[in-house]
């Protein structure tokens, strides 16, 4: 099953039929043909591959008041190594320029520098001179994006080096450049949005935009001021539960109880703070570290 990142990927580049040609020719530096719209098109490729087998997103470059097709772009997210791409890519390759009767192009998209590797290795296909090398946009290619300005004008391509750069120096320029736009997203893509940016960025960069938030910076939206907050709040709630956690493992194990393993990752992963409290108290009576997940009792 796709992840949430690779699916958040694949829309990117659906909410941005533009994004797969500018990655092309701004990132990669291919040549792109002169076109007047970019419309994404069905990715089911059932013709010729399973039911299960769809490229992730098809982008086709029209040109002219008949809106002919001058280039279709194949979208791959990839995120781990699977063998069965090599074979599947030249099809998805093929069919599409079967169907759209223009030429097309594979990019691969990857938020790993290892990945990018793998996924640029030439397809021989056993066929004399027939070799698919796919065009491979990885952190390397991402731009970095802090400037406001940018982020307003293509905010898809500022989540994109959020993903790619966000553990980087430049994280936390970063973050500030797309909160600063994303006032101008409409509601979902902007939750969306901002989910995937706060969540690539490193520790440290969170932080300091949380001292901004202290010290009175402002930012440039009454969103960024309160998805900030948010993303703080967030941050310090997370904080109480992994030491309340952490608190009932240590009465038990203070008691010489043993803990299973499941025990213990069920209390790990709670969420509720009136659940991790009713679990400290009853930690310092239960006789077995079992009997602390009991629903009856306090």
């Amino acid at each position: 099953m796709p992840s949430v990142t690779h699916e958040a990927l694949v829309e990117l580049f659906k909410n941005r039929p533009t994004l797969a040609a500018e990655m092309l020719q701004d990132a990669l530096g291919q040549p792109i043909p002169a076109f007047t719209e970019a419309r994404v098109e069905s990715s089911d490729l059932t013709e010729i591959v399973p039911s299960d087998r769809r490229a992730d997103v098809i982008v086709v470059l029209l040109v002219g008041d008949q809106r002919r097709p001058a280039m279709a772009i194949v979208v791959e997210v990839q995120l781990g190594v699977d063998p069965d791409k090599s074979y599947v890519w030249p099809v998805y390759v093929v069919q599409t320029r079967a169907r759209h009767r223009c030429p097309t192009r594979l990019l691969v998209v990857t938020i790993e520098a290892a990945m990018a590797r793998w996924c640029s290795q030439p397809i021989d296909t056993g066929h004399p001179g027939l070799t698919l090398t796919p065009l491979v946009l990885g952190p390397e290619g991402v731009p970095v994006v802090t400037d406001a300005e940018q982020a307003k004008a293509a905010p898809e391509v500022a989540v994109l080096s959020a993903m790619a750069h966000g553990q980087s120096a430049a994280a936390e320029a970063i973050g500030v450049a797309f909160l600063a736009a994303a006032a101008g997203l409409d509601e979902e893509r902007r939750a969306l949005y901002g989910d995937l940016v706060l969540s690539s960025l490193n520790a440290a960069a969170r932080r300091n935009l949380e001292a901004m938030m202290k010290s009175g910076y402002e930012f440039q939206s009454e969103f960024a001021r309160s998805y900030v907050a948010k993303g703080v709040e967030k941050g310090r709630q997370q904080g109480i539960l992994e030491a309340k956690a952490h608190d009932v493992l240590a009465f038990l194990e203070a008691r010489g109880l043993e803990v299973p393993v499941d025990v213990r990752e069920r209390v790990l992963a709670s969420t509720d703070i009136a659940e991790l409290d009713r679990w400290i108290r009853r930690a310092a009576v239960v006789s077995d570290a079992r009997a602390l997940l009991a629903t009856t009792g306090s």
